[in-house]
Formats: structure tokens, sequence, C-alpha cells
């Protein structure tokens, strides 16, 4: 048991579907755990959580909240940690706007965020919540690495129960488009530090010198990077593609990850966004400035902020019509793939495009092909041999396909690219430097004004724990095990000095091959084709693409993976699944009363989370209610209990009557603990008898609008009405 004020399982509060299925599933957990003598308490790391955390001098004393963030960042680095950890928002500047409006219009006197800070005052209050930006959550939290799979139910229901794929033909038009120099690929130096040094970054220009940070301390050991895009060479690149993507007659799109890579990838978006409306910018560039236009904000900001001014929105009507059509994020509402930075996510719009054979939705409501820009060449020959693999071998079956895991290096803020504080968009041309306290010069870029400058590390511990954790993977299946690391880029170079010695000390380099993405990847899936499995060891970036890429080919789906991080001091933390697609989910309750967002990734991380804390703990009752947990969630899939996506059907709240059901009557069958049968019997059979009123209830609320007292920052109230309707089920409950 951990201390009065502690829970032995922290269950995090976030944001969106994930959060407001939490409203109905939360409670019934609390009570199955009571009676095993567990807690189960909540932290908060929603993001309106983050922001009022962030400004208690604003707020006023019944308004204030704890930092949950900053203590769950030191509750994850004891041996008795066990979390259960939501998808929550990794918030770009538009998400971040909104936000604040909502909780300033609810009462909070939040400052505005300031788009273009101009007084120290204005520049702090823009550092504060650029701390909130991104994926500022993992970082905290991921004080271990990953091990990401498929639960053995999950991708057994999968095989039986294929998900519908597109067809690929070998002709199609889609293709990846990448950067063939300037980009950060190309331009990437890393070196392993042979004793502990603390860094600073300096811009020297004709002018002087320019401190870009200071005082970046690392351990003896660490692996530090540093690149650059060329402005120059992006802006060229974009042009091109848009002109070949209009001549090949498809759709253009990009896909970007401006939601983890907060700093560099908006930026990106933004020349993407010139870059599309470029006659527009050169004719009203002052204008539009004037106006507050920030391409970096998308499309949809800019429109918003001209649409009073005839001459530029013809103007933009008059590129428009030049153009090649534009991969949609909603046709039927004309929302682009330009539109917001963070509605377009690399990691779900790319795997999804390749299971439905390639193809996109047009602005004319069609699907067609696409040509799939992904400016840095570091990762996205991932997703060119894919598409090259599925066009020469046709799509993948689902029903016969193996499964790819992945044990993820993340640790520590391993090669956090983009979401740490060590990108600069330069501001004049110069020569970018990594100094050491001795004077040494790490690295050094010749760079011109526009141009990002990016810095990343990945310490020694964690990159060991990360090998390890891959042998001991590899032990426990005996599959096919590949570290996706290019020999010939620098970082990948350097990691690789680290994995072989460790291999060979271990005696299991046999066991293991090397290879970099795109070699992999095609290995991967001729792997998987075949029926049978294997592990990818990878990066932080990596691991995040991966586990979507894979999982939404095999499973239809990335948020029924089992994400286990097994922190480094002891700890557990237990990941459930991908939010991605949340947003659309509560937009679909708030209109219909119907949320189809599918909590098998919380029934997985549950199970899991239970007996790590009998391992932990003794207490072999939490053992019994994982093993029940386990039963339940295969009732689950094989009675077809999960939620649909049609109104007037079952619907996440119908899934947890079921999983409740599921999960009592398994603790009454059990004969592995008397007391916990006895306490569960009469709970199993009120569910069953009371199916009929409950189903009822919860069919009756549905299809019209649900009131839930805000997006961001809901009224707990008013979402516990929406999401606990059944009084039957409540009573029973508890």
């Amino acid at each position: 048991m951990a201390d009065q004020n502690t829970p032995d399982i922290v269950y995090t509060k976030v944001d969106e579907a994930p959060e407001l299925a939490s409203a109905s599933l939360l409670p019934i957990i609390q009570s199955f755990a009571s009676a095993a003598g567990i807690t189960v308490g909540t932290k908060d790391i929603s993001l309106a959580g983050r922001i009022l955390a962030t400004f208690p001098e604003a707020l006023s004393e019944d308004q204030r909240q704890s930092d949950d963030l900053a203590w769950l960042g030191e509750w994850v680095k004891k041996p008795e940690a066990n979390v259960i950890k939501l998808p929550n928002i990794s918030a770009s500047v538009p998400q971040l706007v909104a936000a604040i409006k909502e909780l300033q219009s609810q009462g909070y006197a939040l400052p505005d965020y300031p788009e273009a800070p101009a007084t120290d005052a204005e520049k702090a209050v823009r550092a504060k919540y650029d701390g909130i930006k991104g994926s500022a959550v993992n970082p905290v939290l991921r004080e271990g690495n990953s091990d990401r799979r498929a639960a053995a139910a999950v991708k057994k229901f999968a095989q039986s129960n294929p998900h519908r794929m597109g067809e690929w033909v070998s002709d199609s038009k889609t293709r990846v488009a990448a950067m063939d120099g300037g980009d950060f690929f190309s331009n990437e130096l890393s070196a392993t530090l042979p004793k502990a040094a603390t860094a600073k970054i300096v811009l020297e220009t004709a002018e002087g010198e320019t401190v870009l940070k200071e005082g970046v301390a690392y351990p003896q050991g660490t692996v530090v990077d540093a690149t650059y895009m060329s402005a120059k060479a992006l802006d060229a690149f974009l042009e091109d593609e848009i002109a070949k993507t209009k001549a090949e007659g498809v759709l253009f799109s990009l896909h970007m990850k401006a939601t983890m890579m907060k700093v560099s990838d908006p930026i990106i978006f933004g020349h993407a966004v010139k870059a599309w409306l470029k006659p527009v910018f050169e004719q009203f560039g002052d204008k539009m400035a004037a106006l507050g236009v920030n391409p970096n904000s998308g499309l949809g900001d800019l429109l918003a902020r001209v649409k009073d001014d005839a001459e530029i929105m013809a103007a933009i009507e008059a590129v428009t019509a030049e153009r090649p059509p534009m991969y949609m994020v909603n046709s039927d509402k004309g929302i682009t793939n330009l539109h917001v930075p963070s509605d377009v996510i690399i990691d779900a719009s790319m795997p999804a495009l390749i299971r439905a054979g390639g193809k996109g939705w047009g602005p004319d409501g069609k699907e067609d092909d696409c040509v799939c820009v992904i400016p840095d060449n570091s990762y996205a020959p991932v997703y060119d041999a894919s598409i090259e693999f599925f066009k020469a071998n046709g799509k993948l079956n689902p029903a016969t396909a193996g499964t790819v895991q992945n044990i993820g290096l993340m640790a520590q803020k391993a090669e956090e690219y983009g979401s740490h504080p060590t990108t600069f968009e330069m501001p004049a041309a110069g020569t970018v430097k990594m100094i050491l306290d001795d004077g040494t010069v790490l690295h050094a870029h010749e760079v011109e004004a526009g141009d990002i400058w990016r810095s990343a590390s990945a310490r020694q511990a964690p990159i060991e724990d990360w090998v390890n954790l891959a042998i001991d993977r590899q032990k426990a299946t005996g599959y096919r095990a590949i570290f996706w690391l290019d020999a010939a880029r620098a970082h990948d170079a350097e990691l690789i000095a680290y994995v072989k010695p460790i291999l060979e000390a271990k005696g299991v380099a046999d066991k293991f091959e090397i290879m970099a993405p795109r070699e992999a990847t095609i290995a991967s899936l001729e792997t998987i084709t075949k029926g049978e499995n294997t592990i990818a060891i990878t990066g932080n970036v990596l691991r995040d693409y991966l586990t979507d890429l894979f999982p939404i080919l095999e499973l239809a789906t990335s948020a029924k993976m089992l994400s286990i991080v097994k922190l480094m001091n002891g700890g557990g933390l237990f990941e459930t699944g991908a939010g991605g697609s949340a947003p659309k989910h509560v937009q679909q309750l708030m209109e219909e009363n119907h949320l189809r967002w599918d909590s098998l990734g919380e029934f997985c991380a549950l199970g899991e989370s239970f007996k790590f804390f009998a391992d932990q703990s003794g207490n072999e009752k939490a053992r019994v209610l994982g093993d029940a947990v386990d039963a339940a969630t295969q009732g689950i899939l094989d009675n077809d209990r999960s939620p649909s996506r049609k109104v007037g059907e079952p619907d996440n709240r119908d899934s947890h009557y079921w999983f409740a059901r599921y999960w009592a009557e398994a603790l009454a069958a059990q004969s592995a603990d008397a007391g916990l049968a006895a306490h569960f019997a009469p709970i199993a059979k009120a569910l069953a008898d009371s199916e009929a009123t409950v189903v009822a209830d919860l069919a009756a609320v549905q299809g019209k609008p649900a009131d839930l007292g805000g997006y961001y920052h809901g009224d707990a109230g008013k979402t516990a009405a929406v999401m606990r309707p059944s009084a039957a089920l409540n009573a029973i409950i508890g």
C-alpha cells in the first residue's frame, strides 16, 4: 500500500473521448478494486488542468489546481509507482488558444496567449504557455522504455474477424515525397560524450554572438545530436512538389507531427501554407501580417483573419483554382490538409492512407491517389517502402498476418526531437555551435536566416536499458528481432556502438539484426505477410510511428495496443493506446449523445496494472482482479460488445456495462480467492438480472445533443450525467 494520500494505482485524468469514457469506466474500476483493498485515484494531466496549474497567481483560491504533472514526474521515479496513463492532448497553438478561451469564458482570469510577445511580461507568459505545448506530458512520465504489442486476445480476435482493407493496385500513383538534401537527415551530426559536460548553444554572426541556450547538462556517455533544415531547400522542395502533384493529377497531402515536434513542425507546416498561397503572400504579405496572420497556425486561422478583405479572398480563390486538389480532413466541412497543424498527424494519417489502398479523401468527397509530402527524410523511407511493398504485393491480409511488436527507446527524454527547448528558428545567417564547458566545439553548422536548427540527446542508462529490454523480449518470444538503425546516419551509428557490445557480451548477437529503416520495413512486412512475428527495436520517433503503422494494418486501430513502460526505478506505467481520432468522437457525442470510443486499451492496461501491483505489494487479490480483467476483455471481444460507430447502436457506455458484468462473473467463478468470489457473486447476478433495464436506459439517451459544460474543461456533474445515465447500473456499482 502507498501512503494515505497516495493511491495504490494512479489513473490519469486526460482530455476528449478517453476522459469522457473515464466518467463511465472509472467508477466501475474503483468499486471493484476496493473489494481487494486497492485504491485507484486520479491525477490531472489534461490540457485544461495543466493550464490552470501553471497560472495559480491569476486564479482565486478555490480555482487553483495542484501541479499533478510535476507530482507524477516524481512518482514515476519511485519503485512503487503504478500509473494507468490514458492518451492526452499534445497541444498545438490553436488547441492551446481554444482551451485558454474556454477557461476564460468559465471565469478563470488567465492571460491571453501572446502570439507576438513584445514586453518582458508577455514573454514570460508566452514561455509558461510554451511549456504546456506539444508532447509536454510524455517526457515527464516516461522514466522507462516502451514495450508495445497487441494483446494476445486482441490479435486473435483481429485474425478471426479481419477488418476491411482498401485494395492496392500496382499502377497506383500514390507516392511519398521527401527532400533529397538540406533536411534534418542530411545535416545530422552526432557524438558520444566521454565525460559529463554542460553545453551552451550559440549563433555567431557578423554582428556578434547570440546565446540561444546555456546550461544544458549531459551525463557521461550521452549521445548528443545536432542538425538543421534549410528553409531555402524546404521552400524549393514544396514548390516543386505542388507543381509535380498537379501534373500527376492526384491529391496533395502534407504529413507532419506538429504536436510532438512542437517547435520544428509548426514552422515547416507554415512554410507549406506559404508555398501553397505563394502569390498571395507576395502581393499581400504586409497587409496579412497586420491582420495577425501567422502561416504556422494554418489555413483555417488565416482565412478567419482575412475573410472580410475581398481583395485578399479573391486572390486566394484564384490561386486555389490553379493548385492541385488537396487531401481533406473533412470534405463536407471544407477542412483541408493545411487548415490546422494538429489535424493531420503523420503517425495516424499515413497508416490510415496505406490501409485504404493509398487513397485519401479529396475536396469532391471522393477518394483518390495522393502525393504524401514528408519533408524530412529521416523516417519518410518507412512509409515509402510500405507503399511500394503493397503496390507490388497487394494489401495485407489481417486474417493471416503475423504481428510486429515494438521495444522503443524513450526513457529520460531520449531523442525528443522538437519537443524540447533546443530547437530554434534562425534569426540571422551565421554559425550555430554547441560549445562544451571546457571550450570544445562539439557540433557546428553554417545556417541562413529562417533555417530550423535542433539538438536532441539520449543518455547511456536508457540506451543500455533499452537494449536489455529487447534481449528479454526476444528471449521470451523467440521472434525475429531487428534494431531499426542506419549505420550511415550519424545518430544511429553512435547507438550501434552501444548495441553491438551489449549483444556480444550477453552472447545473443546472432539473435538480432541491424537494418536501416527502409530495409527493416520491407523485412518486417515480408515476415508478417508469411504469418510470422517480429520485434522492431527502435528509437523514440520511430516507436511513435510504428506503434500506429503496424497496429492499424493488423488490427484496424492502435487504440487496442498493450503498452507497458517498465520504469527504470522499478515502477510500472501502463499506457492505453492512441487518441488521434478522439476529437471526432467528442463531436459525435455532443451532437448525437453517442460515444464510439473503444476502451479496449484501458481494459488491457488495467489487467496488467493489477498484476503488477500484486507482484510489487504481495496482494494476491490484485492478481485475481487482473486475471478476471483479462477474462472480461476476452468476453468483450468474443461476444462483439465493442462500441458501434453509429448512433442508436451500442456505444462506449454499453461496452462498460458488459465489461463490468463479465468481470464480476469471472470473479464470482474463480476459485483462487473465496472471499472475492462471495463478494462478486451477487453483483454478477444483479448485473445479469438488470440487463434489459440497463440496455434500455443507455439506448434511451442517444440521438439528441449532449451538454458536457465544455470541451476542454467540462462540468464534472454534467459529464457524469451524460456518461452514467442508467440508475439501475449506478445502483449496482455504487
